[in-house]
């Protein structure tokens, strides 16, 4: 279980328990009727975010977004349902693939498929045309990706690929297994995700243990491995908790991690973490929090010398998910930014919203920041919100994916709703 400490964090039920600072959403104006104009923005049922205030476009249904709050310059809009949303990818025709496992985790999402489906949208409506299976019995299904003319998804602990061609509705021939990841199994944090650098090489993460024993000379258990032709993998970086999320950058050559580090350090040093996939580098789970900062209870205390240090921190809790990277089509200062849901803390969901990070564009390394202090701070901003309500009524954030013609889609492992955000002016 993700907790957020420093706060009291109530059951589901106890609603009457959670207090929020979020206002309630001013009503809607609607727009006036006439054709669809060429912007994404203006399609039937976007929620357009504006100086005058939230307008409606007539002629959809805006209800399921209606919870969402968006900087001015920006529309939202319902796509598409898929129970337990957990990870989100387009294939190269345009198709939004998505991972609905049903083997259990810390999420919690229900309605799971044991499969991974494609959502098509070829009447370019908006809106999901339908959600059909495109692979099946597989319980145990996270990551995925598309390179070449390969799908590449996980399945257990194995990662398998299988022959993909443009616009691909059903599997385009048999499964081949690219790796069998066995070095260390975690039952909780089975996910395994993954992505490939601008060289070729494909990292994945993988899972340890809450209750790890910190010794100098532990074996390799949660960390990244790259998948180089050996067997299994060859593990990166070490010292990992459970690397929910891989993904990689475009143009530097840089791939990136989320790490949902120790459950119930926030008052002793804990933090969650986005981190750059380096060879070599060790983070310091289970023995340390970060650089010169020990784990607390560890004897004989740790060195932590050694301990990589972090640019980007989570509070625990706010449990960083799956992440993309603004390709270039958006306005400042989102441009090229490093977009993170944040599932939010358990029971509570306190926390859960959407945040935006900024990078050095010379460097493609984010720049620092964080949520330690209960919100965003440095080179981090709030960018999606209203999750966070106390209702419990609009599931939480799961996944993230920019699709190639600038919408940024965003997933719900809770509710299975997804959504898409887009500038007023991004054209069709």
């Amino acid at each position: 279980m993700r907790a957020f400490l420093g706060f009291v964090l109530c059951l589901p039920l106890i609603s009457a328990c959670h207090t929020s600072s979020s206002p309630a959403p001013p009503p809607d104006a609607v727009a006036g009727s006439g054709p669809v104009g060429p912007r994404f923005c203006d399609l039937p049922g976007s929620l357009r975010f504006t100086s005058e205030g939230r307008i409606v476009v007539p002629g959809g249904d805006s209800s399921k977004v209606g919870f969402v709050s968006l900087p001015t310059g920006f529309c939202v809009h319902f796509f598409g349902n898929v129970g337990n949303t957990r990870e989100l990818r387009f294939a190269p025709g345009g198709e939004l693939f998505v991972a609905s496992p049903v083997m259990g985790t810390t999420g919690g999402g229900p309605n799971g498929r044991s499969a991974i489906v494609v959502l098509p949208d070829d009447d370019h409506d908006g809106l999901a045309d339908s959600s059909p299976n495109f692979l099946t019995d597989l319980p145990s299904t996270q990551g995925l990706m598309f390179s070449g003319d390969w799908l590449y998804f996980q399945d257990g602990t194995q990662i398998v690929r299988v022959p993909y061609h443009l616009n691909d509705r059903a599997p385009g021939g048999d499964r081949e297994v690219i790796a069998d990841i066995k070095v260390y199994f975690s039952s909780l944090h089975w996910p395994k995700t993954f992505d490939q650098a601008d060289d070729g090489l494909i990292y994945v993460g993988n899972g340890g243990d809450q209750g790890e024993s910190c010794d100098p000379t532990r074996p390799f258990h949660g960390g990244i491995l790259k998948l180089d032709g050996a067997p299994g993998g060859t593990p990166v970086a070490r010292g990992l908790r459970n690397p929910i999320g891989v993904r990689c950058q475009r143009g530097h050559n840089l791939c990136f991690a989320v790490e949902l580090a120790m459950d119930y350090s926030a008052d002793k040093g804990g933090r969650e973490k986005l981190i750059p996939i380096r060879e070599g580098d060790d983070w310091g789970f289970p023995c340390c929090q970060t650089r010169d900062v020990p784990a607390d209870g560890v004897q004989p205390v740790p060195d932590c010398s050694a301990t990589t240090p972090e640019e980007v921190s989570f509070l625990i809790g706010d449990t960083p998910f799956p992440f993309d990277f603004e390709p270039g089509n958006w306005p400042a200062p989102y441009t090229e930014s490093i977009f993170v849901p944040l599932h939010g803390a358990a029971g509570s969901w306190q926390g859960a919203k959407v945040v935006a990070l900024e990078i050095d564009r010379d460097t493609g390394l984010p720049k620092p920041g964080s949520t330690l202090d209960g919100k965003p701070s440095g080179a981090m901003t709030t960018f999606a919100s209203g999750w966070d309500n106390g209702s419990h009524a609009h599931g939480r954030p799961s996944s993230i994916a920019f699709a190639k013609d600038g919408r940024l889609f965003i997933g719900n492992d809770n509710d299975g709703n997804i959504f898409w955000v887009a500038p007023l002016e991004l054209e069709r």
